[in-house]
């Protein structure tokens, strides 16, 4: 444990790199071998337009990531936060655990968030109107999101109270797992069963990318499938059913160009998915 907690500590930017870059190549290989969805589209013009996401992403987390460093030695200096103030506990234990809270709150609690709001909603639709969801669906969010989600990581921070290295071991295993939940990989559906019970499986979080409410609003975790069960936002639907992208941006002009998707968040009136009454459980 000594040994890990040394290596995110000291963990150079060119391993976290070789993390988001060596995580899509090997989830875009497997999908090659066994494909959930069996694609007619351009691969290589719809990666493009992820990874130029991902490089956003990757420049905003660069220029924004002192004030995550400044907020986790504030919180070691001033015995501040969740992690701060339980009793001492085994060093795997208190890991999990911070896992767990920086989960909760930089990737459940804000992707809720900008579900239920409108503004937000803006410019987190560009993540759902892809409608070939692949692992390189994974970072496709508008800057104006990555900022959001920035926010809401130094939040989790604060209120968690975790030092750095924690910090870093979440990012990296957050990319790893969205990579792994977005692939367009099947799963044996037992194995995918199993899985959902402890972290988002690929299953479990296609349904969040169905194109109407209420599964839209469903399935909100990245790394650890415990919140959507606790807090009643876990839904089933099978795969024969799912319709990938948001019902107000299925035509490729919007979804499927750069320049459109940058501009979707400063359009006049949001979009917001139309409930199908007939699929609700």
């Amino acid at each position: 444990m000594n040994e890990i907690i040394l290596y995110f500590s000291t963990i150079p930017s060119s391993h976290r790199a070789l993390i988001i870059g060596g995580g899509i190549a090997f989830f875009w290989l497997l999908e090659s071998a066994r494909p959930m969805f069996d694609f007619s589209y351009r691969k290589w013009h719809h990666a493009g337009i992820n990874i130029f996401f991902t490089f956003t992403t990757i420049i905003v987390n660069f220029f924004l990531a002192f004030i995550l460093l400044m907020s986790a030695e504030w919180t070691d200096k001033n015995n501040f936060g969740i992690l701060q103030w339980l009793p001492k506990m085994p060093m795997w234990l208190y890991s999990i655990l911070g896992l767990l809270l920086l989960d909760l709150v930089g990737a459940y609690l804000v992707h809720i968030v900008e579900h239920k709001t409108k503004f937000l909603w803006r410019f987190h639709l560009i993540h759902h109107t892809d409608t070939w969801i692949d692992t390189s669906t994974a970072n496709r969010h508008h800057p104006g999101e990555s900022v959001i989600r920035f926010i809401f990581t130094t939040l989790g921070v604060l209120i968690v109270g975790t030092p750095m290295w924690l910090v870093f071991m979440y990012q990296s295993l957050s990319v790893v797992f969205s990579q792994f939940n977005h692939a367009n990989i099947s799963l044996p559906k037992k194995i995918d069963t199993a899985l959902s019970w402890l972290i988002v499986s690929p299953d479990m979080h296609k349904v969040h990318h169905h194109y109407v409410m209420p599964y839209t609003d469903s399935n909100y975790g990245n790394i650890f499938s415990v919140w959507d069960r606790l807090f009643g936002t876990f839904k089933v639907l099978s795969k024969e059913q799912i319709v990938y992208g948001v019902d107000t941006h299925m035509d490729p002009g919007q979804h499927n160009k750069l320049g459109s998707l940058l501009k979707i968040p400063f359009k006049n009136k949001p979009a917001i998915p139309r409930v199908d009454d007939q699929k609700k459980i």
